[in-house]
């Protein structure tokens, strides 16, 4: 877990980069194009594509929906957020996962749970400055609607892994995510300069390695231990916002982002006493 986190780090601050010359759509495409040749070749290599077609075709346009509206709203709000704001926002994706489950899977969830929600939201509003200032700015909004188009596709890709294989859910996610992110992109598309070679290959590799690493790290070990370590995001961004902008989030940001973190943890280590967590 802690290499995927690295390595989603390194792909947002790509897309970060990328986004400061590219429309946001068209860096979604960028950001899907640029993994699907390496995810075809693992794909061959392990003998993947058996029964790629026998899928459940509406839940997979559901979720290639929500993942462009998710990577295009991450991406414009990143145009103004540093990276350790928009992770501190994006954080909230846990609970509105579990509001969710009430709904969608009809999962139990206690009062202890719903305060915990009610207390993300708290440090959400505390990120997007009590003060006025920044209050509900377009790139904290953006970046809020990312993570509940996050949570929809989190719960939609539970109900699919009990019909369809890892396997075929990452490469139809990707490929229809690249389809329609070239079709919304395609009238305002920016021919890519060559300068940007280098960083179109650290988002190729950082979102396939990622990835990877992030199906090992819930394969193989509890969700309740994994899960938390997705929150040393914060200590990424910060450290690449000083390396790269000179910028350091303020009081606001790191209170709101501890505010959200620790109902985050409560959240999975509580899920856990009841149920084996499944991540998407």
């Amino acid at each position: 877990m802690l290499i995927a986190v690295a390595m989603f780090s390194c792909m947002d601050t790509a897309m970060k980069l990328l986004s400061a010359h590219y429309p946001a759509t068209q860096v979604t495409a960028m950001r899907s194009l640029s993994s699907l040749p390496l995810l075809c070749g693992y794909m061959l290599y392990r003998g993947a594509f058996k029964g790629i077609f026998r899928i459940r075709w509406p839940m997979h346009l559901l979720r290639a929906a929500l993942g462009i509206a998710m990577l295009t709203t991450f991406a414009f709000g990143l145009k103004s957020l540093s990276l350790a704001e928009a992770y501190s926002i994006f954080f909230i994706a846990p609970a509105l996962i579990t509001a969710l489950s009430v709904w969608v899977l009809k999962e139990h969830v206690g009062r202890g749970q719903w305060v915990a929600i009610g207390v993300g939201l708290l440090g959400v509003l505390v990120v997007l400055r009590p003060e006025g200032t920044g209050f509900l700015s377009l790139g904290g909004l953006a970046i809020l609607v990312a993570a509940a188009c996050y949570a929809v596709s989190a719960i939609s890709a539970r109900v699919l892994a009990r019909t369809d294989s890892t396997e075929a859910m990452m490469f139809w996610l990707l490929t229809l995510m690249s389809i329609g992110a070239v079709t919304l992109a395609w009238n305002i598309w920016v021919p890519v300069r060559a300068e940007h070679g280098s960083i179109l290959m650290v988002l190729a590799l950082s979102g396939f390695f990622g990835q990877l690493a992030i199906t090992k790290a819930f394969s193989t070990g509890k969700a309740s231990i994994v899960a938390p370590f997705e929150y040393t995001a914060l200590a990424w961004g910060v450290a690449i916002d000083w390396l790269l902008w000179q910028a350091l989030p303020d009081r606001y940001t790191l209170l709101g982002a501890a505010i959200i973190i620790a109902s985050g943890i409560y959240l999975v280590r509580r899920e856990a006493v009841h149920v084996e967590s499944e991540h998407p």
